[in-house]
């Protein structure tokens, strides 16, 4: 009984090892890197390419951060991609949450077959319709302005919208349905008064996913605004880089004042964010 009880001591042991190992090396591959570009927004030239590298900025520029704001215009930038990340988010949550509630609650014929084919838009590569767009566009007369940002973006966003609400609207009982139609109110009204309450986690899942997939797109928005005072945020990056040299200490900078709007969203909405990705894991 001894030496069994030490060989299972030795057991816990190396097994906490191994955790609390797996957990670090987690940890330093996750966020080393935002340490990194942060204290590379803080470094002049000279520091930034000096070998061995410091690991903190031994004289901090902020003044790259001013740079970037009066001499690149990022603001400028920040309102375009706010813009027209928000109205990709709202359209994409107006229209995939109707279309969602109709393939989870209402009986018609070939829903899987509705469902599947959502899905599969969802998997052509971007780079496959970026030339027939940028024609049908050009004939449209929308180059150079949002909408011909919102639209493919939405092209992207509502398959992940409609799946995502979908699951969450099969959960919701048919008898509440049922129920409120029976005390007058509307499809409408309790699509918006009930249904759309039950399900907050998987609307605001969805959001988030939308916003964060605009906010960072760069193939559509690189091809089809050309004009530079409606330029996003990652076009904006490209703009650092010349010919022969590079400006990486304001392209960190920028990109550290791009990632935190991100950052705040998803802190202030984890509780939703974790709800909406784990619903279904767990069967009542």
């Amino acid at each position: 009984m001894g030496s069994d009880g030490m060989k299972n001591r030795h057991k816990n042991i190396l097994g906490k090892i191994l955790f609390f190992t797996g957990v670090a090396l987690v940890i330093f591959f996750m966020f080393f890197p935002f340490y990194w570009l942060f204290i590379s927004s803080l470094k002049g030239d000279q520091e930034l390419y000096k070998m061995p590298p410091n690991w903190l900025a031994q004289k901090p520029l902020w003044n790259n951060y001013i740079k970037i704001f009066t001499e690149h215009n990022i603001g400028r930038n920040l309102l375009n991609s706010l813009m027209v990340s928000t109205i990709t988010t709202l359209v994409s949550l107006a229209i995939g949450s109707s279309a969602a509630y109709a393939l989870a609650k209402f009986k018609m014929r070939g829903k899987n077959f509705v469902l599947s084919l959502i899905l599969s838009v969802s998997m052509f590569p971007g780079i496959v319709i970026v030339s027939p767009l940028y024609i049908l566009f050009q004939q449209m007369g929308i180059i150079n302005s949002f909408a011909s940002l919102i639209l493919p973006y939405l092209t992207f966003s509502l398959p992940l919208t409609i799946w995502t609400l979908h699951s969450f609207f099969q959960q919701i009982p048919d008898e509440l349905v049922e129920a409120a139609s029976i005390d007058g109110a509307s499809p409408f009204k309790t699509f918006i008064k009930i249904i759309t309450p039950l399900a907050a986690p998987g609307v605001f899942t969805a959001a988030i996913l939308t916003f964060i997939g605009a906010w960072n797109e760069l193939l559509f928005a690189k091809i089809f605004i050309t004009d530079s005072k409606k330029f996003t945020v990652p076009v904006s990056l490209i703009l650092f880089q010349g010919q022969y040299d590079s400006a990486w200490n304001l392209i960190a900078a920028s990109s550290v004042v791009i990632t935190l709007p991100l950052i705040i969203m998803v802190l202030l909405l984890q509780k939703y964010i974790i709800a909406g990705l784990t619903a279904g894991a767990v069967k009542d």
